[in-house]
């Protein structure tokens, strides 16, 4: 199993393409853009962005593997392959529930960081505006390795269906997804109520991966997970920026009219 890890980890580091590269950081670009973090004004946004896709790649590889390892090993115990393939969607939310567990912990932890240094008082939107960093950083990452192998000249080939079957499409609301969960948690731990928000952001970031439980089931086929993903991801992004536009309203002052 140590084998298995080490090379998950290295996978995100080898043979990463120009276009893929490129597509992962526009992706990010495009959906930091809603949550305007100051990242120019504030340079050390840029080592959440990327102490957070480490953390959270080394935390798939040497966490969130081993467990996911072991809750099969524990099912398959219990329950012949033939039974748990019959109930796969219920056989699959344990490890689907790791997925969303670990991961959201792991990019919370350069949140968690500046949380302590600023003596546990920061604004909420600031709170989500660093979450939703550390949640692109890794959505970045991660869409950089799954898109390495990604060429316009297959799209020129296959048509808008290439966007589709190439992953293009799939990353493009995966990193949205991905901004979008740790923008909720970085705003319930500003507002005094991390591990609520911690555990939302998990379930949510689980019920994106259950895509897999219900392609594996054969209940939706590949265009109709990528609908799935789409509609969470946007709903997800909606929610959080509307708490970032709600603070911002709530801190504006009325105007008082002179006498």
């Amino acid at each position: 199993m140590i084998d298995y890890m080490v090379n998950t980890f290295k996978s995100f580091f080898q043979n990463p393409g120009a276009w893929g590269l490129g597509l992962a950081i526009a992706f990010g670009a495009v959906w930091l853009a809603g949550y305007r973090p100051p990242l120019f004004k504030k340079p050390w946004l840029w080592a959440v962005l990327i102490s957070s896709a480490f953390l959270t790649l080394a935390a798939i590889s040497f966490i969130q593997i081993p467990l996911q390892v072991w809750a099969g090993q524990a099912l398959s115990h219990f329950w012949s392959q033939e039974v748990l393939m019959r109930w796969i969607l219920l056989a699959g939310i344990p490890q689907i529930l790791l997925t969303g567990l670990v991961q959201e912990g792991s990019k919370l932890v350069p949140v968690v960081v500046y949380w302590w240094r600023s003596g546990k008082n920061i604004d909420p939107k600031l709170g989500l505006a660093i979450g939703a960093v550390a949640g692109a950083g890794f959505g970045i990452f991660e869409a950089q390795g799954l898109l390495s192998g990604w060429t316009w000249a297959a799209v020129q080939t296959g048509g808008f269906m290439a966007l589709i079957y190439s992953g293009f499409w799939e990353r493009f609301f995966v990193v949205a997804a991905h901004t979008a969960f740790s923008a909720l948690a970085g705003y319930g731990l500003a507002r005094g109520r991390g591990w609520q928000f911690y555990l939302i952001a998990s379930v949510l970031h689980g019920l994106l991966n259950y895509s897999v439980v219900l392609l594996l089931a054969g209940l939706l086929t590949t265009v109709p997970v990528e609908i799935y993903i789409a509609v969470i991801a946007v709903l997800v992004t909606a929610w959080a920026l509307w708490l970032r536009w709600r603070k911002r309203a709530a801190m504006v002052e009325p105007a008082i009219p002179a006498p």
